[in-house]
């Protein structure tokens, strides 16, 4: 079932296009910006005909023309200056601007609904970069990253800086914002600047974790994580679904108002889950989502222990090792989070950075059999099963 989860997951993403291959610069249009990947459903409205179409291959975007993405949607474009423009979900994007001036580049995007991310290149003199967010003028120096954001509550804008900085400008009027800070826009107005604070550090369970179903059919799972700042009070919203978009229909749970870090949620059934959490600071800020994390929950369907054997590891400097040994075909070997498949020889390998003296080796098939080694890393023998 793992097998066929992971390489239903490669087909869903090359169904959608989310690799492109690469293009010969002879073929791109001029002064044209390239969605370079792209998931789920992202549309364009072309400015020059009003016309609404879908993303797919070989799609160039021009000045004027509009990107929507979907509950489902994310989209990730290419500039003309080489920055990188990346749309989140629910997301609506105007190109207001893409040219070559002058020896250098204008490019300038629009922000009326939902989040982007922008990663500039070094700029010239020449050059600009511009996001536009409720009418306020955010030009990026080089070597940016930077988040902009609409809030659905207020409806006021959000800018946050992980790297470089941005120089805003509100009726004539310029402020700077740097790396590491945090400023939100509203009727025309930026606030004051604060400290930037990080998404919540998940935490457990662990990304790519496996729960097994008790004797009634289900799990229980407890959710942590850690706070990025532990001088400043936070709130926390959980959300646990079996779409890594977290789509309503998909949505198994949703915790606001959490003051403690950590939730316990009983009776998962089987399936495929994602949970993230994000939080908000008593000034009112709040974080960026947690990367979402994924865990299984297995229906149980068997009772026996798997073995394996002809166990090696291998030192490859400092706290690296490579770890191999033999199982049953399709087996799900799992090392500190990590996973690969035994081959059909039964044959696994994987090299893993442990910091201690030893490690526990995780098998598990779409059964539900299980078994746990724990390896000597100086020996390359088991020290217990269980």
């Amino acid at each position: 079932m793992f097998l066929c989860l992971s390489i239903g997951g490669v087909w869903w993403l090359a169904k959608n296009n989310w690799f492109l291959e690469e293009y010969n610069n002879a073929n791109v249009p001029k002064d044209s910006a390239r969605i370079s990947s792209f998931e789920g459903d992202v549309r364009i409205i072309r400015a020059s005909t009003r016309e609404t179409e879908k993303v797919a291959k070989d799609t160039f975007l021009f000045a004027g023309d509009t990107i929507q993405t979907q509950a489902d949607g994310k989209a990730q474009i290419r500039m003309i200056d080489g920055s990188t423009l990346t749309i989140r979900p629910n997301s609506t994007v105007v190109i207001r601007d893409s040219a070559s001036i002058f020896g250098g580049t204008s490019v300038r995007v629009a922000l009326d609904t939902g989040q982007i991310n922008v990663r500039t290149l070094d700029q010239t003199e020449s050059s600009n970069n511009v996001v536009e967010v409720k009418e306020v003028q955010n030009k990026l120096q080089s070597q940016t990253d930077a988040s902009f954001g609409v809030n659905p509550t207020t409806n006021g804008g959000e800018i946050r800086i992980s790297r470089g900085g941005v120089e805003t400008t509100v009726g004539g009027e310029k402020t700077v914002i740097k790396d590491g800070e945090f400023a939100t826009i509203n009727n025309g107005k930026v606030s004051p600047k604060e400290r930037l604070h990080e998404p919540p550090k998940l935490i457990s369970p662990p990304n790519l974790e496996q729960f097994l179903a008790s004797s009634n059919g289900t799990s229980d799972a407890t959710f942590r994580w850690q706070k990025s700042d532990t001088n400043t009070n936070f709130n926390f919203r959980l959300e646990v679904a079996s779409s890594p978009f977290f789509i309503a229909d998909a949505m198994l749970i949703q915790r606001d108002s959490l003051t403690s870090p950590s939730f316990s949620l009983g009776n998962i059934a089987p399936g495929v889950y994602y949970w993230r959490v994000r939080g908000t600071a008593s000034s009112g800020q709040t974080t960026e989502w947690s990367e979402p994390w994924r865990f299984i929950v297995v229906k149980r369907e068997g009772n026996e222990s798997l073995t394996a054997s002809d166990w090696n590891v291998e030192s490859l400097g400092g706290k690296l090792y490579l770890i191999s040994g033999k199982t049953s075909p399709g087996v799900t070997v799992r090392i500190l989070g990590r996973e690969t498949f035994a081959a059909g020889d039964g044959t696994f390998k994987m090299q893993v950075s442990v910091p201690s003296n030893e490690t526990t080796v995780e098998l598990g098939d779409e059964h539900g059999n299980r078994n746990r080694y724990v390896l000597s890393l100086q020996t390359g023998k088991v020290i217990r099963q269980y």
